[in-house]
């Protein structure tokens, strides 16, 4: 008998959908029927649109309001409830009658399925997996059985938050990001994108919207004289005009193959620390987060700083060195040993006492970190 889950994701950035999909991907191969849903979708009438579109101009425009707006809603987690509320019905019709298990890759997401949880209008279990190596409070719901952290620092923010059954799993990373098997196809990945193969590459990425202070990141790693930028812009049209006129490194628009990009490069420069850093640490390559967005990028610094994942360099007088060290070390994988998520969703599903699945009317299938959705 097939048993049925449902994950909810959403559709701001790609890091949630992505974990969402390599999730989906690793329940199949174990048997599982699974259906993906995006939470802004549940939001009535255009409001989840409009959200993201906000989200999105906000990252740009203004990112400081951001980082304000990331405090607060940290101090008062309340200010969140209205768009919990607006969407828990939309929710409660997504979960199948037959799902052994419901799994959230969104914080808001979380909470709703926590509160129907919690009042036993849902009957089976509910795991939140934390996509960010730190964790905001929105993060944490009552009534959510199992909350997966991606690194014992994580676990233990979460732990003091209030979590109930926090358990360090691996990141939700596609297999295809892996170390080059020889230099021969480190090589062949760099002709592939047309890059040059006599120096070292830093991979700067900024999410799929390529929000940040890009520009001086490219500029500043430029000026080391230990690399050449190679600035993955996303679908920010405007940065990648930007950045070829003033001619600091190699531009590329929106890559479909980000595995293949990472194998050609040699170190990756961060700004907000979400899926892209956990795909660059599984391809064996060293990651610096610097210019970090406020708010999660910050936070999310600080996190994979204090996991000894991704040094932070706070000051532009700090990259040159960093850079050096991280060019000069062998490569890593540092959770190639980690427990798989999947595995314990599964554990989790298979426990629950719920019937065969039935049939959702409506799926979506999250875009994959580097594909168009």
């Amino acid at each position: 008998m097939t048993r049925h889950i449902t994950i909810v994701s959403a559709s701001v950035g790609a890091g949630h959908d992505g974990a969402a999909a390599e999730l989906a991907r690793r329940l199949r191969e174990s048997g599982f029927s699974v259906d993906c849903h995006d939470f802004l979708d549940m939001l009535p009438a255009s409001l989840g649109r409009l959200l993201r579109q906000a989200y999105a101009m906000q990252l740009r425009a203004a990112p400081e309001s951001w980082g304000r707006l990331f405090t607060a809603l940290e101090r008062r987690p309340g200010l969140a409830a209205a768009a919990c509320g607006l969407a828990a019905r939309g929710v409660a019709r997504t979960v199948a009658p037959g799902s052994a298990a419901v799994v959230s890759t969104y914080p808001l997401a979380g909470q709703v399925l926590g509160g129907l949880r919690r009042r036993g209008l849902l009957e089976v279990p509910v795991i939140t997996y934390l996509t960010d190596m730190s964790v905001h409070p929105l993060w944490v719901a009552e009534g959510v059985d199992a909350h997966l952290a991606l690194h014992p620092t994580a676990a233990a923010q979460a732990r003091r938050l209030g979590a109930a059954d926090v358990r360090v799993s691996g990141p939700a990373v596609r297999p295809g990001f892996r170390p080059p098997e020889s230099a021969l196809e480190r090589n062949a990945s760099r002709l592939r994108f047309g890059l040059r193969t006599g120096r070292p590459l830093a991979l700067v990425v900024a999410g799929a919207w390529g929000t940040g202070d890009v520009a001086a990141t490219a500029r500043d790693v430029a000026a080391s004289g230990l690399a050449t930028p190679v600035v993955a812009c996303g679908r920010n049209a405007v940065l990648r005009e930007a950045l070829a006129r003033s001619g600091a490194g190699i531009t590329l628009g929106w890559v479909d193959d980000m595995p293949t990009l990472m194998r050609a490069c040699d170190v990756v420069i961060q700004n907000a620390g979400g899926l892209s850093s956990l795909e660059a640490l599984a391809s064996g390559l060293p990651v610096i987060s610097y210019r970090c967005l406020p708010g999660h990028g910050s936070t999310n610094a600080a996190a994979l700083d204090q996991a000894g994942w991704a040094p932070w360099a706070r000051r532009p007088e700090d990259l040159p060195g960093m850079l050096a060290m991280a060019l000069a070390r062998p490569p890593q994988t540092p959770h190639a040993s980690a427990v798989d998520p999947a595995e314990i969703v599964a554990g989790l599903a298979r426990c629950d006492t719920a019937g065969p699945a039935a049939v959702l009317p409506a799926t979506r299938e999250p875009a994959l970190a580097g594909e168009a959705p």
